[in-house]
């Protein structure tokens, strides 16, 4: 608890001006994302992460100053993954009865993205620490960076690899279930889970409940999955 007090009291002495900007410059680009549908094509990710950029370039802004007031998202990151679980819980008579479903495009899905990018790798003769940066890329980015550096790949490529697949995930997801017909919330979400894990997930609670939340199951899941099968399938393939 003291530590706790400690840390709010740090932020208390800290300048806040750079959590406004980031808080604004992010409500922005969501309500720029709402006004027509290609706008849907916009990540507020992206494009919050492109905007601060450009402004702390032009105002000379060293990213220390700027962390040290907008920190606040960092630290309440952790509480905000406890608290997916809730959502989680609430759902949990619709998960058990797609256990078997689940199960399989867990399977599925998290095969198919590794074994695809080890061999999109082994395509492009890539060194095997790439390819290692690179394999776990599906995966949210903490534990991505745990199973790259397991296997021998450079951490801050596959921290970076991991935002991209994100990012590019959350904005093909809706136009692509869209295009194919797929309309059952609970396929989309976990599909967006396993594949485009903790942004994927935030993009599909914008969009529908049962989505975010078998999302969230995704993400969770192919995070357990692939830390136990890539390191075996690494050594296979690679």
């Amino acid at each position: 608890m003291s530590g706790l007090s400690s840390l709010f009291v740090y932020l208390e002495d800290q300048p806040l001006l750079w959590l406004f900007v980031t808080l604004a410059v992010y409500l922005l680009t969501s309500h720029i994302q709402g006004i027509h549908r290609l706008c849907s094509l916009i990540s507020p990710v992206l494009f919050s992460a492109c905007l601060i950029t450009l402004i702390l370039w032009a105002a000379d802004i060293a990213y220390a100053d700027y962390f040290a007031g907008a920190q606040f998202i960092h630290v309440m990151l952790g509480p905000a993954i406890v608290g997916l679980a809730v959502p989680v819980s609430r759902q949990a008579p619709a998960l058990w009865r797609a256990r078997y479903a689940v199960l399989a495009a867990l399977i599925c899905g998290a095969l198919v993205t590794t074994v695809g990018a080890i061999l999109l790798a082994q395509v492009f003769d890539l060194s095997a620490s790439l390819t290692a940066s690179l394999a776990p890329k599906s995966v949210t980015a903490p534990i991505a960076m745990g199973i790259a550096e397991e296997l021998g790949g450079l951490t801050s490529i596959a921290a970076v690899l991991a935002v991209v697949t994100g990012i590019a995930g959350a904005v093909i997801a809706t136009p692509l279930f869209n295009v194919l017909g797929f309309s059952d919330w609970r396929a989309r979400g976990f599909a967006v889970g396993v594949n485009s894990h903790g942004i994927g997930v935030a993009h599909a609670f914008h969009i529908h409940p049962i989505a975010g939340t078998f999302a969230t199951i995704g993400m969770a899941l192919n995070g357990v999955f692939s830390s136990a099968v890539m390191p075996a399938l690494f050594l296979i393939l690679v």
